[in-house]
């Protein structure tokens, strides 16, 4: 009895462990010591298993969401995210797709392979934006933030076994269970709120050492709420899941005044960004017609004056040529 208390004594803590921040000191504060911190979160899963179950996942989106195949547009997006990433905390490759899929959208799988909808590109005004959003998907797989959750919910499941041993009331038991499932996210691919906000952080961060204004961040996310509340149904389902909430927006400009130093110039976007959007619109435009989705026809309808023309037309065209004469009346002496 007393090993089954031990036992689950010591997965209760290994699960506060996991809880835990991988690094915590300074220099998580400090964007000038990027590449030269730890902002990973403590794991039982290595980084080599995580890449291994992050290509399964992969494969899997790749057969059955439509992955758009231009050659230009996914290399740029690829060069704009590399770029991102070699001024991030992030110490795996890192691998970008994109989704022919209009919805503002992009989610990051574990062991850094990276899904940016279309729908964020064409949302975007400047390229800022939407370096905005793969920073911020950089920073979920830099802080492994899903190897983390897996991490807390295999050692719950480890944990609930001695204490189905343990005698208590059930009172005490679902008390304890109730308070570990707070910490658990019910879907593991989604992110909670606060590793949302952790993302937030570390993004801003990778924006402005790459060279960009973090504030375009902030902005591009309070105009897809505002196109939400216009338009309801915008926002993908996992945006809608952890929206961008006021008291996050305020949060990531109070953290871009104390932390990150104002410089007098930013890149703001490229001649090349609208060149791309630009093809990117043509492209689609394409796929609908090769789709035969050009929309309803309209016939124009002829008038009246029109038809009784055409029809006097008609009959002169018949009276001349002598064929379907009308009878002739004769009078009866």
């Amino acid at each position: 009895m007393r090993k089954s208390r031990s036992t689950a004594l010591l997965l209760v803590l290994a699960l506060c462990w996991a809880s835990l921040p991988g690094y915590a000191d300074d220099k998580k504060d400090d964007p000038d010591e990027i590449g030269n911190r730890k902002v990973a979160h403590r794991s039982i899963i290595s980084q080599e298993k995580e890449i291994a179950i992050g290509k399964q996942y992969a494969d899997q989106i790749d057969h059955q969401a439509k992955i758009l195949g231009d050659p230009v547009i996914n290399e740029y997006i690829n060069r704009l995210a590399q770029n991102l990433a070699r001024n991030s905390d992030l110490t795996i490759p890192l691998t970008v797709k994109v989704i022919d899929d209009p919805s503002i959208n992009a989610f990051t799988l574990p062991g850094g392979f990276m899904y940016v909808n279309t729908g964020v590109l064409l949302a975007a005004d400047e390229e800022d934006q939407l370096a905005g959003v793969m920073a911020h998907e950089i920073g979920h797989a830099a802080a492994r933030h899903w190897a983390q959750t897996m991490t807390r919910a295999t050692l719950l499941q480890f944990a609930m076994i001695p204490m189905m041993i343990v005698p208590m009331s059930a009172a005490v038991y679902y008390g304890i269970l109730e308070a570990y499932m707070n910490g658990v996210p019910l879907a593991f691919l989604r992110f909670s709120r606060k590793d949302e906000q952790e993302a937030d952080f570390l993004g801003l961060q990778y924006m402005f050492k790459a060279g960009y204004d973090p504030n375009s961040y902030v902005g591009f996310f309070g105009k897809v709420m505002d196109e939400e509340r216009r338009s309801p149904g915008t926002m993908s389902t996992v945006f809608a899941t952890h929206p961008p909430t006021g008291d996050r927006i305020i949060a990531s400009e109070q953290e871009i005044q104390k932390i990150l130093p104002a410089r007098d110039q930013y890149m703001v976007s490229t001649s090349e960004f609208d060149d791309v959007k630009a093809r990117l619109e043509t492209v689609i435009s394409q796929h609908k017609k090769l789709k035969g989705d050009s929309g309803p026809t309209l016939r124009k309808r002829e008038s009246t004056t029109d038809q009784t023309s055409t029809q006097t037309q008609s009959g002169q065209q018949k009276t001349d040529q002598g064929d379907d004469q009308p009878p002739v009346l004769k009078r009866r002496d």
